[in-house]
């Protein structure tokens, strides 16, 4: 019976089942929890109530509490600073100094490399006037931890503020055999210019400038000494500041500051000076500042020249530096040359001495691409040469350098070759520029030579030796149509009509042309001009056996309405019949632009008759649709285009008519239907 009811005691209860699991018709969140707390303050701790002690019992009581509750506190955690420094200001609080006094020191056993344990110990002392013991404090602090500055600034400030100056110039100089920062000798040296103590000041800053050796400690130095007066002095600490840097270490700060002090002063030759010893010293790339410095200062006081040069050593200085980093720019290298070209005094070796490190910077690949700008180079320098300089020779040499220079088996520059021979007729040596040209057509014929070398020997009036060099230029090119009208050309100026109708027979015999319709054009011109109606008419047909161009068939038959007889209108229209005739398996835009043509010189010149008629031929324009294929083939939708439907194909095609036929007899039954209806009703 126990054993049963044993058993039944350690049964697991059952739990219950949850009838309704469905979610309740209020969601409440914890957001909503948050905020209703907040509403009703429920976190709020109300305040102890306060405590009025009216006798020396209920204090001693109140003092013994709070003690033991600091006591336990330290006990619990002595790391913590902030448990000593509450505690001590209680004690401070109550009166009680030696305790407070006490407890710093028990603090300091604990932690003695607390910095704020120091400050606040000797703050309280301070407060409480117990001079003796905060400079024994200080005394203390400044031993263990010299490096801590608020000691030193604290310590100092509290002798200062004694009275104590000589005390106060001692921790000073304690402090000052440590090294610090250069805040620390500032604040000496503005504690000793506060007392009128200036050549302690400047013993000062004799120390500082050697045991802090930066730039801007020396220009301190120096405008101390130029704020005081002492212009002279100023001048030795600027002087030996370059001394003490060297070349090595120069830095634009001191010889800008140096140069300002100089221009107070009025030094203006002084300050110049110093500018220039510092550009021609320092590395570029470090004296930006001093380049502008120097601007101001000579557009302030110095003449044209003077302002002039400086602008011109700053940009050299940013060409040499765009130069160094990519020496293949070209157009660097000519705003280099061009900048001292201009200049107010041209330096002509330093000219030249750019020109020849330019033209060093031969271009790393054979294309030429890559040569066209550098080739400007050679030009620029040759122009320099001859017309800056005036040195013939020197300009010679350079054209004969860049020709040697340039690999014309790959390629050449045409515009080289016929300055050359410009020069040479300038020297008025006409043997030498012709053999030069004459070597150009051998090395490297080139249509531009050709044409410039002709030029030359039209300007000389030399025909016969421009009639061979056209026969050689053909031989070169027989496709240029261009050669062969300028040779037609030259010997229609030399009135020689019979040569001009020979080279123009020998030009549209040649198999290839480059532009023959043009040719064509010029030829007829020609005739036409000559009042050789049949001849030009002869050229016509023999072009049109050559092609059936519907541009070829209008011109025709604009040249024999032009011709004026009273036969000129009739054959007009001949033309554009047999053209019609002939284009009509031609593309249907061509056979379109003849038809209008012929139409409008029907309205111009013919009657009803033939207005009628042409009208007639004139096609119909539908619109129609197409596929639109891709490259590769696949479908990419449709697009509707104008197609042309001509009387003559339409007559030609049975099915056309057939359709057409159709097509009028749908229309006519739509129009029936709706008539026998309005019977019917």
């Amino acid at each position: 019976m126990e054993q049963a009811t044993a058993g039944k005691a350690q049964r697991v209860p059952k739990v219950a089942k949850v009838k309704n699991k469905a979610p309740a018709e209020i969601q409440i969140t914890a957001e909503q929890l948050l905020r209703e707390a907040k509403e009703r303050d429920l976190e709020i701790v109300p305040p102890p109530p306060k405590q009025k002690i009216s006798d020396p019992e209920e204090l001693a009581d109140y003092r013994l509490r709070k003690r033991k509750a600091f006591e336990d506190n330290i006990r619990k955690n002595r790391i913590v600073v902030g448990n000593w420094l509450k505690y001590s200001k209680w004690e401070e609080s109550q009166g009680e100094i030696q305790r407070a006094r006490s407890v710093y020191e028990r603090a300091l056993d604990v932690d003695h490399r607390n910095p704020t344990l120091w400050l606040r110990y000797a703050e309280m002392e301070m407060r409480c006037r117990q001079v003796n013991h905060a400079r024994n404090l200080w005394d203390r602090a400044v031993t263990i931890m010299p490096r801590v500055s608020q000691f030193w600034y604290k310590y100092t400030y509290m002798e200062e503020m004694l009275g104590n100056i000589a005390g106060c110039r001692q921790v000073f100089e304690r402090w000052m055999e440590w090294h610090p920062d250069e805040q620390a000798w500032q604040t000496y040296v503005n504690f000793e210019l506060r007392y009128k103590e200036i050549d302690r000041a400047r013993a000062i800053y004799e120390k500082f400038v050697y045991t802090h050796p930066d730039v801007k400690h020396w220009i301190k130095y120096a405008r101390f000494e130029e704020k005081h007066g002492f212009i002279r002095s100023a001048r030795q600490v600027y002087e030996r500041s370059v001394d003490f840097y060297g070349e090595e270490y120069m830095d634009e700060r001191l010889f800008i500051a140096f140069a300002k002090f100089e221009e107070n002063q009025r030094e203006h030759e002084r300050a110049r000076v110093i500018y220039k010893y510092a550009l021609e010293h320092m590395v570029k790339e470090r004296c930006q500042d001093l380049y502008k410095a120097y601007t101001i200062h000579e557009k302030k006081y110095g003449d044209r020249v003077g302002i002039e040069n400086v602008i011109l050593s700053k940009r050299k200085f940013q060409y040499e530096e765009a130069i160094q980093e990519n020496p293949y720019d070209y157009d660097t290298w000519f705003d280099y040359c061009k900048l001292l070209e201009n200049a107010e005094e041209v330096d002509v070796s330093s000219t030249r001495d750019v020109y020849e490190r330019a033209i060093a910077q031969i271009p790393p690949s054979k294309e030429k691409t890559y040569w066209r700008r550098y080739i400007y180079l050679w030009i620029k320098y040759a122009l320099f040469e001859e017309l800056d300089v005036g040195d013939m020779e020197k300009a010679r040499m350079v054209y004969k350098n860049c020709l040697e220079l340039i690999p014309h088996k790959v390629f050449t520059f045409a515009k080289i070759w016929l300055l050359y021979a410009q020069f040479e007729i300038r020297m008025k040596n006409l043997t030498q520029a012709r053999k030069t040209l004459g070597m150009a057509l051998g090395i490297c014929p080139k249509d531009k030579i050709f044409r410039g070398y002709i030029e030359l020997e039209i300007h000389l009036r030399e025909f016969d030796r421009c009639r061979i060099l056209y026969e050689k230029f053909l031989e070169f090119g027989p496709e240029n149509c261009t050669t062969w009208m300028k040779f037609a050309e030259l010997e229609y100026i030399l009135s020689d009509y019979e040569r001009v109708r020979a080279i123009y027979e020998l030009a549209v015999t040649q198999p290839r042309l480059d532009m023959p319709e043009i040719l064509w054009k010029t030829y007829i011109d020609f005739e036409t001009e000559q009042g050789e109606t049949d001849k030009a008419r002869e050229l016509y047909y023999r072009l049109l056996q050559r092609t059936q161009h519907v541009k070829v068939w209008l011109s025709l038959s604009q040249f024999e309405l032009s011709v004026g007889d009273e036969n000129s209108v009739a054959r007009a229209r001949k033309v554009f019949e047999k053209a019609a005739e002939k284009l009509r398996e031609n593309e249907k835009e061509e056979r379109l632009m003849l038809l209008e043509a012929w139409k409008a010189f029907e309205y111009e010149n013919g009657d009803d008759k033939n207005i009628s008629y042409i009208e007639s031929r004139m096609p119909k324009r539908i619109k129609k649709r197409r596929k639109i294929e891709t490259p590769d083939g696949t479908e990419a939708g449709w697009e509707e285009y104008f197609d042309y439907i001509f009387p003559e194909d339409e007559a030609a095609k049975p099915n056309l008519k057939l359709l057409q036929m159709a097509k009028m007899w749908k229309k006519q039954k739509e129009v029936d239907v709706p008539s026998q209806s309005d019977a019917a009703a």
